[in-house]
This record gives C-alpha cells, structure tokens and sequence, in this order.
C-alpha cells in the first residue's frame, strides 16, 4: 500500500496503525451474514475509514481467516482467481446470484446485488 492510498489525514501515522485497521476490516467481515455481502467500499463507509483499495488490501493480505468471500466488488463480478471457491460458498449460504449468459465468459454468474448486499443492519446504527 502505498502513501497515495491511504486517507489525507493519516497518511503519516497510518502504516503503524494498519494492524489496527485490519482488525478492523476484518472484524466487519465476519459481522456479515451467511447469504449477504458488503463490498469493499461498503466497509470502509461502515468504518467511516479508508476506502475500497484499502479495505481490498487489507482482505488481500489478511482475509484469509475470516468469510472473504462476502467482501465483494460493487459489480457484483466475482474474485478473480478465487471464483469458484467463492461460488462454492455463496451456493452453501444461500447468497443471491444472478446467472450468467451464455455469452459471458466462462458462464459464471454474478452476485445480484440488489438482494445480497448487507447494510450493516442495527449495529451500523450505532457504530463507532
């Protein structure tokens, strides 16, 4: 991550709290439900920190513990590379998809963001 990354007014002391954010990121991903998702720039709004490039660089570096594959980009499209384990999982959890065409590449389907995305429910109320 780079210094041009990172929000104006942290970018001098960020690098030494990015454990902290992380935990952070992280803690908000296993706040999602089974079946839902949040997208990168979703969490960061949650967090009212950051942006989608660092929250997927968090979940890049350290979202291998937690349920990464409700982090999602905001087209709906798939991790690249992690596709078809992610699919695995959205079927298990019920998560909305929206079928491919027979155009698409590969014929993978897309989440349906419309239904999938989670909006924090009652605890974004109050978060701090």
């Amino acid at each position: 991550m780079s210094e041009e990354d990172l929000p104006g007014d942290a970018r001098a002391e960020y690098a030494d709290a990015l454990p902290e954010y992380a935990e952070r990121v992280l803690d908000v991903t296993e706040m999602i439900p089974p079946g839902r998702v949040m997208t990168y720039g979703d969490v960061a709004e949650w967090l009212e920190e950051g942006g989608p490039r660092q929250v997927g660089r968090v979940m890049a570096l350290y979202g291998g513990a937690v349920p990464w594959w409700r982090v999602v980009r905001a087209d709906g499209a798939l991790l690249p590379g992690h596709e078809l384990r992610a699919l695995a999982h959205y079927r298990t959890e019920g998560t909305p998809l929206k079928e491919a065409s027979r155009a698409a590449e590969g014929h993978l389907p897309r989440l349906d963001m419309r239904r999938a995305r989670w909006d924090g429910g009652q605890r974004a109320k109050g978060h701090t």
